[in-house]
């Protein structure tokens, strides 16, 4: 029975559409305006919003309704489903997902990401592979689940700015912050967004990127790999591969980029690089 994979628009993916992927936009709202994720705003045009509006966007989780409509698509084609959402400790997409699944016994099988953006990402990119080589929907969230705890997302905020109008911090804190080029170093672990330490300027940043990829136990290269960043340029992004091309150089022919999908861009702000990696298994302890 042929699979179907479906993810939300927080997972950032760098492969080309794929006629057994399906991916359930969230919404974004600034102030009156209302988009679909990745649908009626383009991850471009959510970047020319976010630096030119005064309000601060906000989004909404994909509900219950949103997952059953491709559900039953799925259904009535005859194939599982395996679902990849983000984490859900950052939104209820997750618990969307699985109480529309209910419907579908046996069918639909929901797999917390534990991540989001490109961490979501290389889950799901992961999961494709698996459907390629024709395992079921139930083997593929069971291989998932294990595989999840191995993936590390690491990311430098170039700007305190999008933390303080979110309330995260103060405006003191925020302003000594760029004067002081503080840009915070931020992971997820256990779902869950931490900080990892500040670097003062993007060269400091990018070395602490490496430490951390390093500290992992290094890359995995026969799993996805997905680097990204957020605004309107990925000139950041670029000297942190020129800066750690250690790292990747008689190991990927080419390193997959992609823009970070607005939801999560609200919170990051722009100017933000990020890796996402499977650890290696020589790293793990």
């Amino acid at each position: 029975m042929q699979v179907r994979i479906i993810t939300d628009s927080t997972a950032d993916l760098c492969s080309a559409p794929r006629p057994n992927l399906t991916v359930v936009p969230l919404t974004i709202r600034f102030g009156e305006q209302e988009y679909l994720d990745g649908v009626t705003l383009s991850r471009r045009g959510f970047y020319e919003k976010l630096v030119e509006s005064d309000v601060l966007p906000t989004t909404s989780q994909a509900t219950p309704y949103d997952f059953t409509q491709p559900f039953r698509a799925a259904e009535e084609a005859g194939e599982e489903v395996v679902v990849i959402t983000l984490s859900a400790k950052l939104s209820g997409t997750y618990q969307s997902a699985a109480m529309a699944a209910g419907e579908f016994p046996g069918r639909v099988h929901v797999v917390d990401s534990k991540s989001v953006a490109m961490g979501a990402g290389i889950l799901v990119e992961y999961a494709l592979q698996l459907a390629d080589r024709g395992l079921g929907a139930g083997e593929i969230a069971r291989e998932l689940e294990v595989q999840r705890e191995n993936i590390r997302l690491v990311a430098l905020l170039d700007t305190l700015e999008y933390l303080k109008r979110g309330g995260r911090i103060s405006k003191a804190v925020a302003f000594a912050g760029g004067l002081l080029s503080i840009k915070p170093v931020v992971s997820l672990e256990n779902g869950e967004v931490v900080i990892l330490g500040k670097a003062r300027g993007s060269r400091q940043g990018n070395n602490m990127l490496v430490q951390q990829i390093e500290a992992a136990g290094g890359v995995d290269f026969e799993k996805p790999l997905i680097l990204g960043y957020t605004g309107l340029s990925d000139a950041l992004l670029q000297k942190y591969i020129e800066d750690s091309a250690a790292l990747w150089q008689g190991r990927v022919q080419e390193l997959p980029k992609v823009i970070v999908s607005g939801a999560v861009g609200t919170h990051a702000g722009p100017g933000a690089i990020a890796v996402a990696f499977f650890r290696s298994p020589a790293g793990k302890n």
